[in-house]
């Protein structure tokens, strides 16, 4: 989720590019750098942490040049640092990357063995030197990009500067988005249109497997099959905050739109779907430990808590052994029984939670083993655990957390997969299978998202309704809390979550003519049980709008509203139930015209108590 920019024309390039970096920063921003071609030489300057640094950087010592690329950084291999900034450097070659190489250990020593210094941790600088190599063999930038992108798997969208080439750069993009903007003696290219606007409204959108040479005054691009295209030039009528939303009205529809690019870049390069092999950086300090773990905690706040719910079903399926949920805010005040043969795991978007931080530092003082999962790179909580999961959702700007709950969901599940894998509760055989399926999940998540105009007209439906009741079984309660959450955060309507089979215990009380019943009836486990529950409200005249598998003509006969998901395994079906209660929540919010971005009296990361 990093930001990139690049620029070849006749005004001074560094400019521009920190322009376009500035209007990228919400895309990544632990470090920056920039790269300048002057007289056959590349003069670079990077910095950590926000931009800012960078251009106090760029006051003292100013590049001069009319090409040149430049790069705003979200962390997936290597901390942030300078050393670890992009642009990274081989020889002659200079590149920025946006995306993940899977196979960068194994191209790592390889060329480690073949002499090769690296400088960074990153998984970028194999780029550098994989081109350098074809470039020192007389090859042009653009063939070495080509032939080097034969060796990596993964994503990526890159830029590449060769001092011996000073005419043009060179680009390519698979699965990270890079647009090429058409401007007067002088062109543009960048990971998204905002900084593109300032100079340009013309843009080409390269698709997935181009590789572009860009010049002053021509724009050559190939496909993947390596056959020469003509894209066409479309023109952005998008004012800027349009753009730096990709179109989109707000941040959080975006984010929900997000979601499945995110599960595919937390996935990438930890697993692998034909074998089943899962690897998890760090997390060997827990599968390979001879602590003996009889209790898991999970610890957390929020809609991280409702995760952690669900994660509850994962590790005792897998593991076999004993979980207890907890909210953060909850457990720093009373006195659990942790010890060597506890593990505890802290699921927090931010990494700051200010009541998980301090359930982190109780636990470690008890011996308790610390594994956090957590978005943001070097925050506090991971610094204070013994290993970390990081999820790649990206920067998350809406306050309603939604496309980082998908990975905190998919890192649970992966983690209890290999802990059970590594204690033989789970053999290969029935290891791969579910691997396999998680592969598709993104798919099927695009699928629910297809369904955005019917939940809209559902919305117009219920618009005026004071009150909601989400129902839900097994792995599909802490879905219903999550979705009357999400429901009550940003449209200030007052809703509930509950276990389906408590109706009858207070919650049915709640019901009468036309209240607006949602329920989450996938069919697994569960289902039949959950249709009693149905039967339940619908006697009492409640409105039902229902959640449930494709093709379920049982389920639509009685609801008034119905949205499919495809089907998949059950564990991992709250993956997709939970998109529609996502749109849902946002529509009627912002049909009411609510501030659904920054709702009132909420912020992105509670570090107070």
């Amino acid at each position: 989720m990093c930001g990139i920019v690049g620029y070849i024309g006749e005004k001074q390039a560094a400019e521009i590019i920190l322009e376009g970096l500035t209007r990228l920063e919400y895309r990544g921003y632990d470090s920056a750098g920039i790269a300048v071609l002057k007289n056959g030489h590349i003069e670079t300057a990077r910095a950590q942490g926000k931009l800012f640094h960078l251009k106090e950087l760029l006051e003292k010592t100013p590049l001069s040049g009319t090409l040149g690329i430049g790069h705003t950084r979200w962390a997936t291999h290597g901390k942030p640092s300078e050393s670890n900034a992009h642009p990274h450097r081989a020889g002659s070659i200079t590149l920025v990357h946006n995306g993940i190489i899977e196979n960068y250990l194994p191209l790592r020593n390889e060329l480690k063995a073949q002499g090769c210094q690296f400088s960074s941790d990153t998984d970028t600088e194999i780029l550098a030197h994989l081109i350098h190599q074809e470039v020192e063999q007389g090859k042009s930038s653009l063939v070495a990009l080509k032939n080097s992108l034969q060796k990596i798997k993964g994503s990526y969208a890159l830029l590449v500067l060769n001092e011996r080439e000073k005419d043009h750069l060179v680009a390519t993009r698979f699965q990270s988005p890079l647009v090429i903007g058409v401007g007067e003696n002088e062109n543009f290219v960048a990971s998204d249109v905002p900084a593109l606007l300032r100079y340009t409204r013309k843009v080409i959108f390269l698709e997935d497997g181009d590789v572009a040479q860009i010049g002053r005054k021509e724009i050559q691009i190939w496909d993947g099959e390596g056959k020469k295209v003509q894209r066409p030039i479309e023109q952005i009528d998008w004012n800027l905050s349009q753009a730096e939303k990709g179109g989109y009205p707000h941040f959080m529809l975006k984010e929900i739109f997000e979601g499945p690019q995110a599960f595919i870049d937390t996935f990438r390069g930890r697993v692998d779907p034909s074998s089943g092999e899962i690897f998890l950086d760090g997390a060997e300090k827990i599968f390979d430990s001879q602590r003996n773990f009889n209790k898991i905690y999970l610890v957390a706040c929020g809609t991280s808590y409702h995760a952690a719910l669900l994660g509850k079903f994962f590790f005792e399926a897998f593991t076999q052994i004993p979980v207890i949920v907890d909210v953060a805010s909850e457990f720093r005040y009373r006195n659990p029984v942790l010890d060597a043969q506890t593990l505890l795991i802290t699921v927090s978007q931010s990494g700051e939670t200010a009541d998980t931080l301090v359930c982190v530092k109780n636990a470690k003082s008890q011996k308790a083993f610390i594994y956090s999962i957590c978005n943001v790179l070097g925050s506090s909580i991971p610094r204070e655990s013994d290993a970390v999961f990081y999820t790649h959702a990206g920067p998350e700007i809406g306050v309603a957390a939604t496309k980082t709950l998908i990975t905190q969901i998919e890192a649970l599940f992966l983690i209890a997969l290999c802990l059970g894998r590594s204690l033989n509760k789970l053999s290969r055989e029935e290891l791969l299978p579910f691997t396999q399926e998680l592969a598709l999940i993104p798919h099927k998540m695009k699928e629910v998202l297809k369904q955005r105009e019917q939940i809209y007209q559902t919305v117009l439906k219920y618009q005026r309704a004071p009150y909601f009741l989400f129902i839900g079984r097994g792995f599909q309660y802490p879905i219903a809390l999550e979705g009357a959450l999400k429901l009550k955060e940003i449209s200030y309507i007052n809703s509930e979550g509950y276990a389906a089979g408590e109706l009858k215990h207070g919650p049915i009380a709640m019901i009468d003519r036309g209240t607006p019943v949602v329920a989450l009836a996938p069919r697994d486990s569960y289902y039949e049980k959950t249709n009693s529950n149905i039967e339940e409200v619908l006697s009492r005249d409640a409105s039902l709008i229902a959640i449930g598998s494709q093709g379920d003509k049982e389920l639509a006969q009685k609801a008034e509203a119905i949205f499919f998901v495809p089907k998949t395994h059950p564990l991992l079906y709250p993956l997709l139930t939970l998109i529609p209660l996502q749109l849902f929540a946002y529509e009627l919010a912002h049909f009411h015209g609510h501030d659904v971005d920054q709702p009132r009296n909420l912020a992105k990361s509670v570090t107070v108590e």
